[in-house]
């Protein structure tokens, strides 16, 4: 049995150009300091969405505008640092940090992050992402978890520190396995109840305390569908800040077992590969099979899928 798409590389959002992080920077508040003026800050509102141009791009602002506009101060001592890009300084704000001045006024457009990854330059994407994802465990996280004190932050704004008990709190990430479930000519794909006419995804689910991230592929594949999973293989990976995940991707055997829908999906089935063809070729029938957008990893285990077992000339 062959691995679809060893070595193929992953085409899918928040993971091409990323930031070099520079972690080395987050305790030197007086060098993030002489940079500041300097450097690309990316603004989010309350609802996480970033701020854009009037026709959707992105719109980052310089640092030296957002300190002027507020009065000035030390403000990269309460920016959150994302990292590095050549000689380029980045750094994400709440848009409440530095609400009524021009600079926000001025903002014609706030973009989400799902929007942004579909038309925004790589980069810039994957940057709101980072941000995105550590802003808003900062605002889930403001209380320390054994003493209830307000946290402090620090480090950048990577670490949340508990002044009364000292406990350090850290931004988290929930590990989700996602997989391409085969039973060879077939691929198992299951849709929820809230996702447009037609829409099918690859399965998924979070990572139990103790757990394997192979043991989590079976168990869910089973919970979800009845389906019984022979062995898995894992294939890549995705961040995917809708808030805090890390999406494993995973192609897994199975026995060709008839689905049966549980409590969690609308609805479970086998597609053959004629069907999967149509639909990554945008030639479905009327009411026929729509798959994730590209986006996603889901889509890129679809087309490894297909691409392993298409014909070739």
């Amino acid at each position: 049995m062959t691995t679809p798409h060893v070595g193929r590389p992953p085409a899918f959002a928040f993971l091409e150009s990323p930031l070099d992080r520079a972690e080395h920077l987050r305790d030197h508040a007086d060098v993030l300091a002489a940079r500041w003026p300097r450097a690309r800050v990316v603004v989010l509102d309350a609802e996480g969405r970033a701020a854009a141009e009037s026709d959707g791009s992105p719109r980052m602002l310089e640092g030296a505008g957002l300190a002027a506009a507020t009065g000035g101060g030390d403000m990269a001592a309460s920016a959150l640092f994302l990292g590095l890009r050549g000689d380029e300084t980045w750094f994400a704000v709440r848009a409440e940090a530095i609400a009524g001045n021009a600079v926000t006024a001025g903002i014609p457009r706030w973009v989400d992050l799902r929007g942004a990854a579909a038309t925004w330059p790589a980069f810039e994407a994957t940057a709101f992402a980072q941000a995105r994802a550590v802003l808003h465990w900062q605002a889930r996280h403001r209380h320390c978890g054994v003493c209830g004190s307000a946290l402090e932050y620090r480090r950048a704004g990577w670490l949340g520190w508990c002044p009364r008990c000292e406990l350090e709190h850290y931004p988290r990430t929930d590990p989700a396995v996602i997989v391409a479930v085969t039973d060879g000519p077939r691929l198992l794909l299951g849709r929820n109840a809230g996702w447009p006419p037609h829409r099918y995804s690859t399965l998924a689910g979070f990572v139990e305390p103790g757990e394997s991230l192979e043991q989590t592929v079976a168990r869910e594949v089973f919970e979800e569908s009845g389906v019984r999973v022979r062995h898995s293989h894992y294939l890549a990976s995705q961040p995917w800040p809708f808030p805090s995940s890390l999406m494993l991707g995973f192609t897994a055997w199975a026995e060709p077992d008839e689905p049966e829908v549980g409590d969690e999906l609308e609805d479970v089935r086998w597609f053959t590969f004629d069907e999967i063809d149509a639909a990554l070729r945008g030639q479905s029938p009327e009411g026929g099979l729509l798959l994730s957008p590209s986006i996603s990893i889901s889509r890129w285990l679809v087309e490894a899928w297909h691409a392993e077992r298409a014909p070739t000339d």
